[in-house]
């Protein structure tokens, strides 16, 4: 696993928020109170059940949120991907379906448990144990060295070229692009160009402070790479980004910032 986390907001009943995802895993997000969709089409929203399993996502995915609403969510990491699931990754990227699908009535009783928890502590409990019930019934694949070595790569380095990357695992360049697809859902250059423009956003919003040196390793070619790069991302300039309110995507982002701590 990569993270837990609880996201709890107490809104009023007619307030709606619509924002965007930018996940660089798949989530299984439990949850347990409030209307929350995703749009599958425009204009056309969806909500998957109580307990959605969504894929990483290569571009951002607007999610819709009505009144108070209270979530908790279970991270995977790409390495460990055929631990849990038996289809290839790529096949849920950019999109979502519900757990009871993939787990049958283990996903019932995954929601059933965290909802009766009494603190967090209990919440953890439930989950590690859905989670090593699963690892068991799929046999306990081992997890990939080779992606959990990328998996820190495209952290650390969001700037290395696929080709050094793939000699830094070990792995030809078509053995890479295929675990990648296999275990990320997306080939090595989109896990790049997200985890690149997702440091940078992280540092417009103040949740990083990069060394002049990282910054400068950061910057596009030029301003028009730039604008390129944010409008494909959020469809926005990054002046125009430093001034928007986006409470979910801002909130994963400082997710992401702790986890690179």
């Amino acid at each position: 696993m990569r993270r837990y986390y609880v996201f709890d907001a107490d809104l009023p009943a007619d307030f709606l928020l619509v924002d965007k995802l930018l996940s660089e895993t798949a989530f299984i997000r439990i949850l347990l109170n409030g209307d929350w969709a995703a749009e599958v089409a425009p204009d056309q929203w969806a909500n998957f059940g109580p307990v959605p399993l969504m894929g990483s996502n290569g571009i951002p995915w607007r999610v819709r949120v009505r009144g108070p609403f209270l979530v908790v969510g279970v991270a995977f990491r790409p390495s460990g991907w055929s631990g849990m699931f038996a289809q290839p990754a790529c096949e849920l990227a950019d999109r979502a379906v519900p757990l009871a699908d993939l787990w049958g009535p283990l996903a019932d009783r995954l929601h059933d448990e965290v909802a009766a928890a009494d603190d967090d502590g209990g919440i953890v409990r439930a989950i590690e144990q859905a989670l090593r019930e699963r690892v068991a019934a799929m046999g306990t694949p081992s997890p990939l060295p080779a992606m959990a070595a990328f998996e820190r790569i495209a952290r650390d380095d969001s700037t290395i070229w696929v080709a050094e990357a793939a000699r830094q695992v070990g792995l030809s360049i078509r053995q890479f692009e295929r675990q990648c697809h296999a275990t990320f859902g997306h080939s090595p250059k989109v896990i790049l160009r997200r985890s690149r423009f997702l440091d940078m956003a992280q540092a417009l919003r103040g949740f990083s402070e990069p060394s002049a040196e990282q910054l400068a390793a950061l910057r596009y070619f030029d301003q028009s790479h730039l604008n390129r790069e944010f409008r494909h991302f959020f469809q926005l300039t990054p002046g125009q980004f430093e001034k928007v309110t986006t409470p979910l995507f801002t909130a994963g982002l400082k997710l992401r910032a702790e986890g690179l701590a």
